[in-house]
C-alpha cells in the first residue's frame, strides 16, 4: 500500500480507499462487521493526520455476495480512483474481481475470502488476512471421521465457491479417512423453506450435517431441520462466528460445531480499533 501510495501527487488532498462487501443478502452480518471494522480504522488512522499526511477517504460498495454484482464494484472502484480495497468478503467475489484490481495496480485485501484459489490464483496484488478452506475442510474432515464414523453424515452446500469449496474439502478428507457420506447435495441460498432439502435429510436419517454457506441460510436450515431430526448435530465453517448465528438458529443452533481461525480482535495491532469499537459503538467487533 505504502509504496502505492507514495506515487501519488503531492498535491492530492485524499487517498480514497474501498470497502467491498456485501451489505445485503445471507452474507450480510460478515459485510456489516468488515465495514464497521474498516470505518473505524481509517477514523483512527484520520485521527493520527491521516497516511502519508494526508486524509483518507473511504468509499464502500455492496457487493451482496454475488459474483457479477462485484465485477460491477469493482468497475467503481477503480473508476473512483482507490488505491487500495478491503474485500471482498466472499470467495466467489474476491475470484471474480482480483484481475480488475490487478489490472487497475489496486492491492486488494480479503478479510474473509478462504477459497485457496483465491491467492493460489490471485496475482500479486491479491492478499488475505485469514485462514484456507483446506485448513477448515482437513479439520473438519477429520473430527467427522473421528466422532461420526459410524453415524450418516450429510454434506450439503450453497454451490458457490466458499460454501462449496469448504464441503468439497471436508468431503475429501472424511473419504480419505475411509468414512462416506450418505448424501452430498447443494441448496439455493436466501430461501425461507428449506422443506425439500429437510425431507432429503430425514430420508437419509441424517444424524450429523456438514453445511458449507453463509451464516443466515444456515441459521434457517438447522432450525427447520432440527423439528424433523431433534437429535441432529451441526458441523460447519467459520461463517459461523458471531452471536448473530444463534438470533437466526434459536435454540437449534445451540451445540454446533465450527472451525475458524484465531481472534482477530487478539492481535497488538487491532485492540487500539476494537476498543474504540466498544466504547464508541457499544458493539462487539466479532
Amino acid at each position: 500500500l505504502i509504496s502505492i501510495v507514495c506515487g501519488i501527487s503531492a498535491v492530492q488532498a485524499e487517498i480514497k480507499v474501498g470497502i467491498a462487501g456485501p451489505l445485503t443478502g445471507s452474507a450480510q452480518t460478515s459485510g456489516e462487521q468488515q465495514e464497521i471494522g474498516a470505518l473505524k480504522a481509517i477514523d483512527h488512522l484520520n485521527n493520527k493526520g491521516g497516511l502519508l499526511g494526508q486524509k483518507i477517504v473511504a468509499i464502500s460498495v455492496d457487493d451482496a455476495c454475488e459474483a457479477r454484482q462485484a465485477k460491477a464494484v469493482a468497475r467503481q472502484m477503480v473508476s473512483e480512483g482507490v488505491v487500495f480495497v478491503a474485500g471482498h468478503a466472499c470467495s466467489a467475489c474476491s475470484l471474480a474481481v482480483s484481475k480488475v484490481y490487478e489490472k487497475a495496480g489496486i492491492i486488494m485485501i480479503s478479510p474473509a475470502s478462504t477459497n485457496p484459489k483465491v491467492t493460489d490464483e490471485g496475482g500479486p496484488n491479491v492478499f488475505r488476512v485469514i485462514g484456507r478452506d483446506d485448513q477448515q475442510g482437513t479439520i473438519a474432515g477429520n473430527y467427522l471421521a473421528d466422532h461420526h464414523r459410524n453415524s450418516k453424515i450429510a454434506i450439503i452446500h450453497d454451490g458457490q465457491a466458499y460454501g462449496l469449496g469448504l464441503a468439497e474439502l471436508t468431503k475429501r478428507q472424511l473419504n480419505k479417512r475411509g468414512v462416506t457420506e450418505v448424501m452430498f447435495d447443494s441448496y439455493k441460498r436466501d430461501q425461507k423453506d428449506y422443506k425439500s432439502l429437510i425431507n432429503k435429510l430425514v430420508n437419509k436419517k441424517v444424524d450429523a450435517l456438514y453445511v458449507g454457506g453463509q451464516m443466515n441460510d444456515i441459521g434457517i436450515i438447522i432450525r427447520q431441520a432440527k423439528k424433523e431430526l431433534p437429535n441432529l448435530r451441526l458441523y460447519s465453517g467459520d461463517a459461523l462466528v458471531g452471536d448473530e448465528f444463534l438470533f437466526i438458529a434459536g435454540d437449534a443452533g445451540v451445540g454446533a460445531y465450527f472451525t475458524f481461525g484465531p481472534d482477530m480482535r487478539q492481535k497488538p495491532e487491532a485492540q487500539d480499533v476494537a476498543a474504540a469499537i466498544r466504547e464508541e459503538d457499544a458493539y462487539e467487533p466479532e
